[in-house]
């Protein structure tokens, strides 16, 4: 598939699933045995996908992923995004109780390389700034910057 295909097909991902809510998109654009390479070996990469975006969704309604920079090579494609929302619903992170919403506006970076396969997204790996985004919620101390 032509890198231009595998960009857009990223784009309408990140525009659907994240930024509509439409966890069809989850389906449509993953293989059946994707790999989130953040996750342990063997975990059901789409399911939990559409658990992060639905719980995501629930902590910032207004969530939006806005992507700055995108490139491809092949079969991989990287992109830069910054996640925007205002904190007015739960977040859970995991195990333990969840944050208490704050009212809060966070713009937190996130990386982004997926492998495309046939069309589809086969891996990911994937960091993003989630101590930046605790201490804007207020739910971390932020901690002073060096001059």
């Amino acid at each position: 598939m032509r890198s231009e295909a595998n960009e857009q097909m990223i784009r309408d991902f990140m525009e659907r699933a994240f930024n509509q809510g439409d966890l069809t998109a989850v389906d449509e654009h993953l293989t059946a045995n994707a790999v989130d390479h953040q996750e342990p070996a063997g975990a059901n990469f789409r399911a939990h996908l559409k658990q992060v975006i639905t719980g995501l969704r629930t902590a910032f309604p207004d969530l939006h992923f806005e992507i700055h920079d995108m490139l491809s090579d092949g079969g991989i494609v990287a992109f830069r995004s910054t996640m925007t929302g205002t904190h007015l619903g739960p977040l859970h992170l995991g195990p333990g109780p969840a944050i208490p919403p704050s009212g809060q506006s966070v713009s937190v970076a996130h990386m982004h390389f997926v492998r495309i396969s046939g069309g589809h997204g086969q891996d990911l790996w994937h960091v993003w700034d989630r101590l930046e985004m605790l201490q804007q919620i207020g739910a971390l101390p932020v901690t002073s910057q060096a001059p």
